[in-house]
């Protein structure tokens, strides 16, 4: 099926194109049920994830080595690095691109509690938005190298920011 083929949501009835239809609960249902009038926009990566995470291909979590990651900015982003250095831990928000169909309520894999999606950490949200506070260990160039992100190999990175507890 190419992105431009029609699907059917199981909400409204209507027909949509298949880039505008997300699985939530095992149903398709079309962007304008989930999101009302809302307009998408764009966000551009400034960067890539490396390390020896991936996702689990089946449950919940990663596996592969939790120690290091670096993030491997574009060279266009060297001018924005500028003091970053001074900060002991910073916040990385990346796009979750290997994220698997939407469950709105499920057991979290944490504690096995029932919860909806806004209460876990988990990878499988509609917005494929992911944060996390990290440890920046160095930078050499525009090679970050950080301890404690969850991101798997490959996760583009959207933005980086000072941890604000930093300067409370």
């Amino acid at each position: 099926m190419t992105a431009k083929e029609n699907c059917l949501c199981s909400e409204c009835g209507r027909r949509a194109e298949k880039n505008r239809i997300f699985e939530v609960d095992g149903a398709h249902i079309c962007a304008n049920c989930l999101y009302d009038n809302a307009v998408p926009f764009e966000i551009w990566p400034i960067g890539v994830v490396q390390n020896k995470l991936r996702r689990k291909k089946t449950g919940f979590g990663t596996v592969g080595p939790r120690n290091v990651s670096r993030i491997e900015l574009f060279p266009s982003q060297t001018r924005f690095l500028y003091k970053l250095e001074e900060e002991k831990c910073i916040t990385i928000v990346y796009y979750l691109h290997q994220r698997k169909p939407v469950k709105s309520v499920f057991k979290r894999g944490l504690d096995g509690k029932e919860t909806g999606v806004f209460a876990t950490r988990t990878p499988d949200r509609l917005s494929g938005i992911g944060i996390q506070d990290v440890k920046l260990l160095k930078i050499e160039g525009t090679t970050l190298y950080v301890e404690g992100l969850d991101a798997i190999n490959g996760t583009p990175v959207l933005d980086i920011k000072m941890l604000w507890s930093s300067v409370t």
